[in-house]
């Protein structure tokens, strides 16, 4: 069978390690999995944070541009909530027009961060527009589609690149995907931190059913999932240990997902609400090469995916390069570039 798989790297800080040396891990690893044929590598946001290192997508992104070849490389994903559409368009029409045709920007709806990186970023910021407002602003900047009345009618976000950067809305709930459906946009649901697997199902359903083709586009699907592949199965469950996920709940609504109990309990002091904190397993599909292979061919299948995307929480780069080279072999010679 034929499958397409791109890597999501979050730029992990390991024990001992700068967020220097887990930058430079990220270019390694970027450059092996061009070498071996995966499809794409998106690199993450986060902000205030001792664990992973990339804080600034589209900064890291174009360094590694200049130190790949061919591989698409993009956002997983920006978080838009904070920023400037017009701003935002800028920075990828730029990218776009140094590396034509290898530019992905991929959009995100979670802060990034703690409730004080999130005050910091959106510091004066009132009455902003609705995300989906957002997305589908910078999506006509990016396609060089100008309004045609108000006050910013007729503004181009220059440079006006060849081929633009290709637009994803990354999300975990029927919410994000309803959003890329109205935008005629490609949709990535994230197993990773949402791994209800009926939520993913309801998600795609509601994508594919509501998908406005009028942009001229076509629907695609991208399922993104934490994968750990060793020689051995016990190997694998020793890298994956007992990782858990963190949701917070505030009073106002509002909820947020972190990788540690302390990032929880933090996340609602910060946040000045009262709040309760939910407990989960993560989702990691781990085992040696042919476990994989059985595990991703099915969720493939169960959620007609155009394309998976990958990361490992595995912070040894070496072990963390290892797993990528044993999931090439696992599909050896059906995976897809473009």
């Amino acid at each position: 069978m034929s499958i397409k798989i791109g890597v999501l790297d979050q730029s992990p800080i390991g024990e001992g390690e700068t967020a220097a040396q887990a930058l430079r891990n990220t270019i390694k690893l970027a450059q092996r999995v061009e070498e071996l044929g995966f499809s794409r590598f998106w690199v993450s946001e986060h902000h205030d944070s001792e664990q992973v290192a990339g804080s600034s997508p589209e900064v890291l992104i174009s360094h590694l541009l200049a130190r790949t070849e061919h591989i698409k490389i993009g956002s997983g994903g920006v978080m838009l909530q904070h920023y400037s559409p017009y701003k935002v368009a800028e920075n990828f029409n730029v990218l776009a027009s140094l590396a034509p045709g290898r530019v992905d920007l991929g959009i995100g709806r979670a802060p990034g961060g703690l409730p004080k990186s999130t005050q910091a970023l959106q510091r004066n910021v009132h009455d902003a527009p609705s995300l989906e407002e957002k997305i589908d602003e910078v999506s006509r900047y990016i396609h060089n589609i100008p309004s045609e009345e108000g006050p910013l009618a007729g503004l181009q976000a220059n440079p006006i690149p060849e081929t633009p950067a290709e637009i994803y809305v990354l999300g975990t709930s029927t919410d994000s995907a309803g959003i890329a459906a109205r935008l005629g946009l490609p949709y990535v649901f994230s197993q990773f931190i949402n791994s209800s697997e009926q939520v993913a199902l309801d998600a795609f359903r509601t994508y594919r059913e509501s998908f406005d083709y009028s942009f001229g586009r076509e629907p695609k699907v991208l399922f993104a999932l934490s994968v750990i592949v060793a020689d051995t199965s016990e190997e694998a469950a020793a890298l994956a240990g007992e990782h858990k996920l963190y949701k917070i709940l505030l009073a106002s609504g509002k909820t947020a997902t972190v990788g540690t109990l302390e990032s929880a309990e933090e996340f609602g002091k910060q946040s000045g609400e009262e709040y309760t904190i939910e407990v989960t397993e993560a989702q990691i599909n781990k085992g040696n090469k042919d476990e994989i292979y059985a595990l991703l061919t099915e969720i493939q299948a169960k959620y007609q995916a155009d394309e998976l995307i990958v990361t490992t929480g595995i912070r040894d780069i070496e072990k963390r390069v290892r797993s990528f080279e044993l999931l090439h072999e696992a599909f050896a010679g059906s995976l897809v570039q473009s």
